[in-house]
This record gives structure tokens, C-alpha cells and sequence, in this order.
């Protein structure tokens, strides 16, 4: 792994650590040039998985977009970044498991909006409203009944 620092292109591993359910790996490593240590970061890479878009366009699959949306709909809300990670590690974990190349960016949605339900519903009606796209305050408003309607069975039970 080459240097960040001065481009030596050896480095020494000094630690490595699973991060979250084992799907990536951190190690810290050392420069025997300058002697500057840094974090390196390993990760399975979907191969090839691509998404179909509402309007038929295709794309490749890309974590750092889906992370980037989760982070948007969670602004201000008290969920930590290993929240995040978690949930773009069970998306991922699922489209591998279902063996297809291609998936249609709703499958996607759907993982999203049932991860976000159970961690924050603040986060859950901000992600839903543009995957949903909501038209008006309507739509917004069955939406938090719905939500509602299954806080209270989970109250009750």
C-alpha cells in the first residue's frame, strides 16, 4: 500500500479490525520511509451489480451514493455513522443474495424505508417523501398515520 504521505510504496501493517458484521476490514498501517502511520480501509466490491432506475436508465451500484442519501435523511437526527454503515452493509448483503446482476432501484428503497422505520422515523418520513415522491401534505399525512397506525400496534402488543 503506497504511502499517503511521502509515495513509498511499502507499508507494515501494525493492526487490522473487523468492522461492523465483518464486512470490511480497518488496519492501521506504517510508513518504514517516513515512519507516518495511516488507516486503510478493505471491503468486498459488488461486481458488476447494476440498477435500474424508474426511467429505465441503468447504473452501477454505488454505497458511497446510497450513504450519501442516508446521511441526508438523517441530518440532526441522533444516529450514529456505525448506524449508517450498518444499514448500507444489510443493502448491500441483500442484493448479493439475491444472485442478479441487475435490481431495480425500488428494491433498494424498500430496504432502506424498513431499516430507517425501525431505527428513526423522522429519518423514515424524510426518505420516504422523495422515494415516494409525496405530491402534497396529503400523501405526507397517510403516510405518518400509517406509521402511526404501526406504533400503536406495537404498543398494544
Amino acid at each position: 500500500m503506497r504511502c499517503p504521505y511521502c509515495g513509498a510504496r511499502d507499508s507494515r501493517v501494525i493492526d487490522s479490525r473487523e468492522l461492523g458484521a465483518g464486512d470490511s476490514i480497518r488496519r492501521r498501517r506504517e510508513c518504514p520511509t517516513c515512519g507516518r502511520r495511516f488507516t486503510t480501509y478493505e471491503r468486498v466490491e459488488p461486481s458488476g451489480l447494476m440498477v435500474i432506475k424508474r426511467d429505465g436508465r441503468r447504473e452501477e451500484f454505488d454505497s458511497r451514493k446510497l450513504r450519501d442519501k442516508l446521511r441526508l435523511a438523517l441530518t440532526k437526527r441522533p444516529v450514529s455513522q456505525e448506524e449508517v454503515d450498518r444499514i448500507v452493509a444489510t443493502v448491500e448483503r441483500e442484493l448479493l443474495a439475491m444472485g442478479t446482476v441487475e435490481v431495480p432501484s425500488t428494491v433498494i428503497g424498500e430496504i432502506v424505508l424498513r431499516e430507517l422505520k425501525e431505527l428513526d422515523e423522522v429519518a423514515y418520513i424524510r426518505f420516504a417523501s422523495v422515494y415516494r415522491r409525496f405530491a402534497d401534505l396529503e400523501d405526507l399525512r397517510r403516510e405518518m398515520e400509517a406509521l402511526g397506525g404501526r406504533r400503536s400496534e406495537s404498543v398494544s402488543s
